[in-house]
């Protein structure tokens, strides 16, 4: 049993699907394996035992019975403890909203039920999802310097990621084979690619958010970790109930990536390391790699400010100013910088933002995917940045670089292992173009293992 803790979530689809795997024993290995892991508290902020093994149950019914419903009927999953769960305390990593019970699933969560997932339980994140390092303190109420921050997988004493950081570490740590998380600026993307796996960024509007805590609505994408490209594949037909990507016989022979500059060079060693390596795989692999520049998105990327604060300022003032001592000094601060933001800067910020998505859709229109580190830097030591405010403004601000050109262009993103310890390459492709780059990634995927 404990080879399952480490298989993709489809492996353990077909072992099911052949009779192999007992879903119900499935799940209680899980189970098992989160409440004795010495990580296990900072890692799943709850387990939901009692459902888990309920919908197991249902799970091994259907297999018995030949009605499966899908590949991954009877595969257990984590979720990011700001998707709704019935009768399951959803606090979004924040003390703000302790307590808070909402009284029906998320919508992704229903779709998941449907298709015959486990619910496993609620992974830790970034206070109300607004930090790429996934650094928590203020979340937990014990001694712990850092309760609800969980390890990377490579270092412990290095932050993990966020705000997806229990949903990235739930599988990198064999608790999970897969995690549903958001992202909002970089929150599935990075802390994917600080512990090795694969991430999926949705378009913004492909997935349901009804059910979703919000930080920035207009931005907001849900998105499955995984150990593989095609778990992210059956994944996102899983969320939005459709059908997979066919990945049979995907090949990189004759596409074409712009990498973009000056984002791809202006990284750190290990970072750049990685990413060189990747690029040769896949030129090997026959791909064709063009370096460029995209016009307009420095000008998009200066817009941030004024377009990702105020929205989750908006959202959650009047939450947090009746008990700001709850937050996280760090978080708080950036919340309150979006009050800076007037009304008509805000609309007028949108308003370029659409023009310059515009220009960059027709300026990389005869690319099959633009490429970047995922990550420009490695992930930063925990109490380094609990001692630091600089450094962590710094820090936290260059982790978000990269991915946020896709959420600011609204792009559909992959990131994957380079082989490098924490160091991803990301794929961007146009919106709701996932099926093409689910299938590019496949195809990147093998070359990258060679």
């Amino acid at each position: 049993m404990t080879d399952w803790l480490w298989q993709s979530a489809s492996d353990l689809g077909r072992g099911i699907g052949d009779g192999r795997i007992d879903p119900v024993d499935l799940a209680q290995a899980y189970l098992d394996a989160a409440a004795s892991h010495e990580h296990g508290p900072r890692i799943y902020a709850r387990l939901t035992p009692d459902r888990a093994r309920a919908e197991a149950m249902g799970a091994r019914d259907r297999a018995r019975n030949g009605v499966r419903r899908g590949l991954l009927d009877g595969v257990p999953v984590s979720w990011k403890d700001l998707f709704d769960t019935a009768g399951t305390v959803t606090e979004a990593g924040s003390m703000l909203l302790q307590g808070r019970v909402p009284d029906t699933d998320a919508d992704v969560l229903q779709a998941a039920t449907r298709a015959g997932l486990v619910c496993l339980g609620k992974t830790h994140m970034s206070e109300l999802a607004f930090s790429g390092l996934g650094l928590n303190p203020a979340y937990g109420g014990n001694t712990d310097p850092a309760p609800a921050t969980p390890p990377n997988v490579n270092d412990p004493a290095l932050v993990p990621g966020g705000s997806s950081s229990g949903a990235a570490t739930s599988v990198a740590f064999g608790l999970a084979p897969a995690g549903i998380g958001s992202d909002t600026g970089g929150s599935v993307r990075v802390p994917a690619a600080w512990n090795d796996l694969v991430g999926l960024k949705t378009t913004h509007g492909r997935l349901s958010l009804a059910g979703v805590v919000p930080l920035a609505e207009s931005f907001d994408t849900v998105g499955p970790l995984c150990r593989s490209v095609e778990d992210c594949a059956e994944l996102l037909a899983v969320l939005e109930g459709g059908k997979p990507a066919d990945l049979r016989g995907a090949t990189l022979t004759g596409a074409t990536f712009l990498v973009l500059e000056p984002y791809a060079s202006d990284v750190r060693d290990a970072p750049g390391t990685g990413f060189a390596a990747a690029l040769d795989r896949l030129a090997k692999a026959g791909a064709k790699i063009v370096t460029g520049r995209v016009e307009g998105i420095e000008d998009a990327m200066a817009l941030a400010p004024a377009l990702f604060a105020p929205e989750g300022y908006g959202t959650w003032r009047d939450v947090i100013e009746a008990a700001p001592d709850k937050m996280y000094s760090r978080i708080l601060e950036r919340f309150r910088g979006g009050a800076d933001i007037s009304g008509p800067d805000f609309v007028a910020a949108w308003r370029r933002l659409r023009d310059l998505r515009r220009s960059w859709a027709a300026q990389t229109a005869g690319y099959d995917a633009v490429l970047l580190p995922t990550v420009p830097n490695l992930p930063p030591d925990i109490d380094r940045l609990m001692s630091d405010a600089q450094y962590y403004v710094t820090e936290n601000l260059l982790t978000l670089r990269n991915t946020r050109v896709g959420n600011l262009m609204n792009l559909a993103g992959l990131t994957l292992p380079t082989g490098v310890p924490s160091c991803g390459l990301m794929m961007m492709a146009p919106p709701m173009a996932e099926e093409r780059l689910l299938r590019l990634g496949a195809a990147a995927e093998m070359a990258l293992a060679r």
